[in-house]
This record gives C-alpha cells, structure tokens and sequence, in this order.
C-alpha cells in the first residue's frame, strides 16, 4: 500500500484536499453547534428581542405594531433554529461536502467559518428570491393566528421588507462572529459589540 507521501502528484493532491475538507467539516459542526446552543438560550433569546424592541421605537407611529410582530414572530423563528442539526446546515452551506470552493478550503479555524457563513447570509438577503421566500413564510405564519389573519399579513407586507434590509445592515456593519465568539476581539469585549449592535438596528430603522 503506497504511503500519502509517495502517492502520484494528482492523487496526493487530491488526497490532501479530502483532508483538508473533512477538517473544514468538523470545524464547521463545532461552530455551529456552539452558535445553536447560544442562540437557544432564554438570555440570549431575551436580549435579541430587546434589540429588535429598541429597533421598533424608531419607526413612531408604528412602534407598538412593530412591538406586536417582534412578540409573535421571535419565538417563532428561535423555535426554528433550535429545530436545526449542526450536521444538517454544514451540509446545506456545503461545508461537509467534497464540493467546497477554495476559498473555503483554506479556511483554518472557527473564526474563517463563521465569516464564511455571513458571506454566504449575506448573499441570500441580497437575492430578491430569498425575500419572497421569507414574507412568503410569514404569510403562512400569519394563517395560524385566528381572527387577526387579514391584520398579521398586512403588518408582514409592510415590515418584512424593513425587517429584513435591517438584518443585512446589521451584518455589513457588525462582527456578528465577535459576539457570537466565534473570533476574538483584542479592541472591543463582546458587551461593546452588542452595543454597537443596537446603534446599527436603530440607524438602519
């Protein structure tokens, strides 16, 4: 049996590109199971709907709406994301499969994958499709909640699209990895980098 080392040049290569995908692959689940279980904590969870709560205040006459649909809307979507398997969105994101670009082949740690991870949220927000995708799923949130149908879509209509231009703004202008300590911060604590995260929320409103 040939030893890595003495492999033919083109399966050596290929050989080490597996390697270096399935430590990409690891590092991805242990990131992202790390982000899950932040995300599914009561405080974390408490001061994102703060956030948003703060976030609502901006938009005057409309603030106690806002307020209503950050109330019904947050713990649907936690929900969600406590639903999700590591392995699971590694996968979807590509990151656990052989078809990983280079850029993400020389990623080196939890830090590189995380700001992979924006990148790629970032890309989706930017796509006319993925918005539609969104409101489209609020819609059909909206079906569940009785007599209030016709009101919850048409706060959707009107905040979806605000809610989401925020949520692109939030990420150009924050290091979400920073305070999901994913990367370290030698200027700024993680309380620093909330604060900055509000400030963003309320200039994007």
């Amino acid at each position: 049996m040939q030893s890595y080392d003495k492999l033919p040049e083109g399966e050596a290569q290929h050989v080490g590109e597996l390697r270096k995908n399935e430590k990409l692959c690891t590092l991805c689940e242990e990131f992202a199971t790390e982000a899950l279980t932040y995300l599914s904590e009561n405080k974390t969870q408490t001061e994102i709907i703060g956030i948003l709560h703060k976030s609502c205040s901006q938009l005057h006459s409309f603030k106690q709406q806002c307020i209503v649909l950050v109330d019904y809307y947050a713990p649907l979507i936690f929900l969600e994301v406590s639903s999700i398997q590591a392995e699971d969105f590694c996968r979807k994101v590509d990151l656990c499969e052989e078809g990983v670009s280079i850029s993400q082949e020389l990623s080196k740690d939890k830090c590189d994958i995380c700001h992979n991870a924006v990148t790629e949220a970032l890309l989706k927000l930017k796509d006319p499709d993925t918005e539609l995708e969104i409101v489209q799923l609020l819609l059909k949130a909206c079906n569940s909640i009785g007599k209030n149908v016709q009101k919850c879509k048409r706060l959707v209509f009107e905040y979806a699209p605000v809610i989401i231009v925020n949520a692109e703004q939030f990420l150009e202008t924050n290091d979400i990895c920073v305070i999901l300590h994913a990367c370290d911060s030698v200027a700024a604590g993680t309380d620093e980098a909330l604060v900055g995260s509000e400030s963003s929320l309320h200039a994007a409103s």
